[in-house]
């Protein structure tokens, strides 16, 4: 935890004594919320790998696995139905990003009343699509969920609805807090941690007075990411701050002002904060994946990345740590990101620049100071006469490799420079190496099918011409047996029969390029 994502100590957590007026006025509401009707009661699961990883026993509480893949349900049905007949006949009205709107909509469906559901423009089509499917009245306004709240509030006005919101009301607040309800149930022995996403609030008011009510010794922590961190600084602040803007990435927690009542509560009653960042979250979708078979958004896995962080941080052990996974709506085209940046999160992938002197046998070289060590990308193209600038990533274990990478690296005449926390090189640069270059004469472009093991890249610079020169080389680890490797080759031409020979000798699939009209376009 950094000291940015700590409660400050002006707002440390009251005693047990002063938690119980806030947490005991929820308790009775929460024992009585009406959420069965619809919501079910989630597994408590053991991640078993994640556990072993971080030696500590680590427990998902599945509020992904609900009809609409997130908590939201709850509170929502449990609003609704404490509607009179005649509030409900006029038909309700939320703004959501898209779990609450879902939960609207399916609640509107079972007590058969009209939903309006108004979501910014931004949410993933999955969500909106999931919205219609169950009879909602999707309307698209703004660019979050506060623009999207005020245009629902007009809404709600003109045509007499009744507002349901995502998080700032006792009654969803409530119909919440039975996942705690539940969670203590289910794991009646010790837990020394919950963790807990937020946006508005409501997830982690309602688990927040339900287990302060009965079992206070049980931290709870709140999560928020590093770009929609209105909590924290509302708690540290000792007022509601809203946002000038959020991050999209975890749209379902993307709330640039949190509620009035679910700051009141979470001040009261949350022991502390932990802020993660888009990496982080990756990892997570990636760990909870690995021991369950099913893929969080990015929303719903914040608690598992914060859960990690607190690990770090404390170097805890042995202890009992419950993540709640609020959600599963992820959209399909975003897994090319997340497996992306995965490694990133896990810090298991350092990125460099390097640069070497153009000459040949220089690119040989700087693979045999990599070693064994697994190579995640590479990418290259001649440009300069005297210097090439490589662009690499590499398998870690640790954060602290890479920089004794750089100085290895440097100790043998290789300048680096570490590019592992540097986003503009994640985001953009990655892809942007290369292209035409006056330098690439006799320029043979070749793909590849290397197989995806140690020892193929330097197996095939060892049967390579040493006359030959490589101008272009481009690879990134897809997670397949076979890597994808384009490689640019300068092969006289007298040497065209030489070149035969070699790819026939190498046996490795292959297609010659060259002639590609996109090719000659952009590189040649």
């Amino acid at each position: 935890m950094s000291a940015r994502s700590r409660r400050p100590s002006a707002a440390a957590a009251p005693s047990s004594i002063a938690l119980l007026p806030t947490a005991n006025s929820y308790l009775q509401r929460i024992l009585n919320a009406r959420v069965y009707e619809v919501a079910k009661e989630t597994q408590l699961t053991a991640a078993h790998k994640l556990s072993k990883r971080l030696h500590n026993k680590v427990l998902l509480k599945r509020e992904d696995e609900q009809a609409v893949f997130s908590f939201k349900l709850r509170g929502a049905y449990n609003k609704m139905a404490h509607l009179t007949e005649a509030q409900r006949a006029k038909g309700v009205i939320c703004a959501s990003a898209g779990n609450h709107a879902q939960g609207v909509a399916l609640s509107a469906k079972r007590l058969g009343c009209r939903a309006v559901i108004v979501m910014p423009v931004t949410t993933p089509q999955v969500k909106v699509q999931a919205v219609a499917a169950l009879g909602g009245e999707v309307v698209l306004h703004g660019e979050s969920y506060n623009d999207a709240f005020g245009h629902a509030q007009q809404l709600e006005r003109a045509q007499g609805l009744t507002f349901v919101h995502p998080f700032d009301d006792p009654d969803v607040i409530a119909g919440q807090g039975t996942i705690a309800m539940e969670l203590l149930r289910q794991h009646p022995g010790p837990i020394d941690a919950v963790f807990v996403a937020i946006g508005g609030g409501g997830l982690i008011s309602g688990v927040s007075a339900y287990i302060k009510a009965l079992r206070p010794e049980i931290k709870v922590i709140g999560v928020q990411t590093v770009d929609s961190d209105a909590m924290l600084r509302s708690v540290k602040a000792g007022k509601r701050v809203q946002l000038n803007d959020v991050g999209l990435f975890a749209d379902g927690t993307a709330v640039k002002l949190v509620g009035e009542e679910t700051f009141r509560v979470v001040k009261a009653l949350v022991d502390d904060f932990i802020v993660v960042n888009t990496d982080e979250v990756c990892a997570a979708i990636k760990d909870v994946f690995e021991d369950t078979r099913s893929i969080l958004e990015p929303s719903g896995a914040m608690s598992v990345a914060a859960l990690k962080k607190y690990v770090a941080a404390t170097g805890a052990k042995g202890q009992s740590l419950v993540a709640i996974t609020c959600g599963a709506n992820m959209n399909f085209d975003r897994l090319r990101f997340v497996a992306e940046r995965a490694d990133m999160g896990e810090q298991r992938e350092a990125l460099f620049a390097v640069t070497v002197p153009e000459a040949r046998g220089s690119f040989k070289r700087f693979c045999e100071l990599i070693g064994n060590r697994s190579v995640t990308e590479f990418n290259y193209r001649i440009a300069d006469a005297s210097q090439a600038h490589i662009f690499v990533g590499l398998s870690i274990q640790k954060r602290e490799e890479a920089a004794k990478l750089a100085r290895t690296f440097k100790r043998a005449g290789f300048e680096a420079i570490d590019l592992t926390d540097d986003d503009l090189a994640k985001q953009h640069l990655r892809h942007m190496v290369g292209g035409r270059s006056p330098l690439a004469q006799d320029e043979r472009l070749l793909r590849f099918d290397f197989p995806e093991r140690p020892g193929a890249l330097m197996r095939f610079l060892s049967a390579m011409h040493p006359d030959w020169n490589i101008s272009l080389f481009h690879y990134r680890n897809q997670g397949s047996d076979f890597g994808r490797i384009l490689v640019g080759l300068q092969v006289p031409k007298r040497d065209s029969s030489a070149l035969r020979k070699f790819l026939a000798t190498l046996n490795y699939p292959f297609a010659d390029e060259t002639a590609n009209p996109v090719y000659r376009m952009f590189l040649r």
